[in-house]
């Protein structure tokens, strides 16, 4: 169980990257070495990074969390995951104590001024040790989601299975010819110019709606790690990433994105990339679109493939045959897209608590193992972390805070609250209330939900 969720986990404390495929032009080592180049290359270690500073410190770890729940929390005195925030986790900024108050990192503030009809909690998670810079990378869910499949798919219908497979099939069908492209970029054969490269790359996502999610993290990977603008070095100063960079991105490129986030809508050309970027950090305009050509072909190779295949060997034309032979040829792939695909049949709600609590179960007994209290967001140590709620070996105190004019938050109320190792009904999530309105179920708290508990018991 715990091999199986190493490779989602990046570990920065490591000279060298986990391996991608056989085959490709880069490996993911030259990659790590581009990163560590980078103007804030520095970032990605934990001496210089604040939040992995913290977390690996052995010391007491500070979270501030924005619900508009409080009232639901009090009434029920749990906590539970969320299965849109690493899996199971419940979503957090990290804080800084000072004499003064608790300093939200930039994140945090973003979330203050951006969400202003809801209430803050604030953690003091004290872990009896130190735990590893190792966090949670999305991307590289696919084989996770895969054997979860596999492991549960005796409770789909035949129909819903039927459906499953065959919509995957028929998307990889659909995206077959741009995906080779990509594969053949990866392996240093470039078969197009950019202009037709981008121009396929928007045409095939809303086929392939993953490929939204990786042409969005390469291109908060651009900014964030390149950007040089006097707002990013203030923040690098204080060991803290833009966090400002990507979610303007992500909403000045997706109108809907404030109902939703939904990263599978992520498709701008190449002439919107150089427009948007030109907004958010114009120094950064013009090698948005090579950076995204060289880089997007060896992440969708890592992420589509696993590290035990080799990239020379795969075609989508051969591979869109039937669902096993593209679980063979491109398994990671294959995960991703059931994933997706099971989120759209009628049944979900039902079947959300089946096959997303497994994965929940499983990271938690991972994250244990691994004595992680506090799993972050591993494709870049950005700030974007949760708690884990199965962890025994850490106390927890959680508190209601308001922030003061400087804008740091001071605990106000401190509640009595249970975590609960278990993830909210669908129904109480962004994500259930856009695909599946009706009536919900009495929520349990928000999609991003708050977090722990008085005291947990050392083992």
């Amino acid at each position: 169980m715990y091999a199986a969720w190493d490779p989602v986990h990046t570990d920065y404390t490591s000279r060298t990257a986990l391996p991608g495929p056989r085959g490709l032009a880069e490996s993911t080592d030259d990659w790590l070495a581009i990163h560590r180049g980078a103007p804030n290359g520095h970032l990605l270690h934990p001496g210089t990074n604040q939040m992995l500073a913290s977390l690996t410190s052995g010391g007491p770890v500070h979270l501030m969390h924005t619900t508009p729940y409080l009232d639901v929390i009090r009434a029920t005195g749990e906590l539970h995951g969320s299965g849109g925030c690493l899996v199971g986790a419940l979503y957090c900024a990290p804080l800084t104590a000072t004499p003064d108050g608790l300093r939200p990192h930039n994140l945090g503030t973003y979330l203050l001024r951006t969400k202003p009809d809801t209430k803050t909690l604030v953690f003091e998670v004290r872990p009896e040790a130190p735990a590893p810079a190792k966090g949670l990378n999305y991307l590289h869910l696919g084989g996770i989601h895969l054997d979860t499949y596999l492991a549960h798919r005796g409770f789909l219908t035949t129909g819903e299975d039927d459906h499953l497979r065959q919509s995957a099939v028929g998307r990889i069908r659909e995206a077959s010819g741009f995906l080779d492209l990509l594969l053949a970029d990866a392996r240093g054969e470039h078969t197009a110019s950019t202009t037709a490269f981008f121009h396929q790359l928007a045409a095939t996502v809303p086929h392939m709606p993953f490929l939204g999610y990786l042409y969005f993290e390469v291109l908060s990977e651009y900014l964030l790690l390149h950007s040089t603008s006097p707002e990013t070095k203030a923040y690098a100063f204080a060991g803290e990433m833009n966090n400002r960079l990507y979610k303007e991105v992500a909403f000045a490129a997706v109108k809907t994105m404030g109902r939703l986030f939904d990263l599978a809508l992520f498709n701008p050309d190449r002439a919107q990339l150089t427009e948007l970027i030109d907004r958010i950090d114009p120094a950064l305009a013009l090698g948005a679109d090579a950076y995204v050509r060289r880089r997007l072909p060896h992440l969708f190779a890592c992420a589509a493939l696993g590290p035990d295949r080799d990239a020379g060997l795969v075609s989508f034309r051969h591979a869109g045959t039937d669902f096993d032979t593209l679980a063979t040829l491109a398994p990671h792939l294959a995960g991703q897209l059931v994933f997706r695909e099971m989120r759209t049949l009628p049944r979900y709600p039902a079947l959300f608590p089946v096959f997303e609590q497994a994965k929940a179960t499983s990271v938690y007994a991972y994250w244990n193992n691994q004595n992680i209290a506090v799993p972050f967001n591993g494709v870049l140590p950005k700030g974007e972390l949760g708690l884990n709620l199965a962890f025994t070996r850490a106390s927890c105190t959680a508190w209601v805070a308001e922030p003061c004019e400087r804008g740091l938050l001071h605990p106000t109320e401190q509640l009595n609250l249970l975590p609960v190792p278990r993830l909210a009904d669908l129904r109480g999530t962004a994500l259930g209330r856009a695909a599946f309105p009706g009536p919900p179920a009495p929520p349990a708290g928000p999609s991003p939900r708050p977090a722990m508990v008085g005291a947990t018991s050392a083992a």
